[in-house]
């Protein structure tokens, strides 16, 4: 399916690590003021909420910044790490705190308004990484708990990967075996991919 349709509530339904896979060649679009940028997703990480040490949600830890991700599936989790916004999808069943970090996103939409913000990179450099895309698309902390089937930040049916890698998550050196855990996953290939 080509765009323009959202996916719907019931999309989200679905266990952590498929929704992470599932997402990959999907349409991420946030209208601002400037007007509207969008990507398709290209990389995303899981975790696993109680028994992962890389999750923010880690042994069931609820704190005002990870109360959204004991929520329903669907719903913006941002957070500010360093001085980046990230982008997570909220997933798993209700009570389980999981998330899927939206790690890279090929630009599709608004490549202007994405050209400015990112000034002076080249347009591989602009979306190719967490902290990248969320400046790029204007996604900020104000997307906090936000539904995903609805404006001004959504996701909508894109392509489906011709193929899909899976290695491990990137940045989470101090968390144990989850450091080693395969939970990335990438359509093969595409250069907007982080690394």
């Amino acid at each position: 399916m080509i765009g323009m349709e959202k996916l719907s509530n019931a999309f989200y339904q679905q266990p952590t690590l498929e929704l992470a896979k599932q997402l990959l060649g999907c349409k991420l679009v946030k209208e601002t003021p400037e007007g509207t940028a969008a990507g398709y997703i290209v990389e995303t990480e899981a975790y696993m909420g109680p028994m992962d040490q890389a999750a923010h949600s880690y042994q069931n830890k609820r704190t005002k910044r990870t109360e959204v991700m004991f929520g329903p599936a669907g719903i913006t989790y941002t957070y500010v790490m360093h001085t980046h916004c990230l982008v997570n999808v909220v997933s798993g069943l209700e009570g389980v705190p999981e998330a899927i970090l939206i790690r890279a996103v090929e630009p599709v939409e608004g490549l202007e308004l994405m050209a400015e913000r990112r000034k002076g990179r080249k347009q591989r450099d602009w979306t190719n990484g967490p902290g990248k895309l969320t400046k790029a698309m204007g996604i900020t902390q104000q997307d906090y708990g936000h539904p995903l089937d609805r404006s001004p930040l959504y996701i909508e049916y894109g392509y489906t990967p011709d193929g899909i890698s899976e290695g491990k998550r990137i940045g989470i050196d101090n968390s144990g075996e989850a450091r080693d855990y395969p939970w990335r996953f990438w359509v093969t290939g595409n250069r907007y991919v982080s690394r």
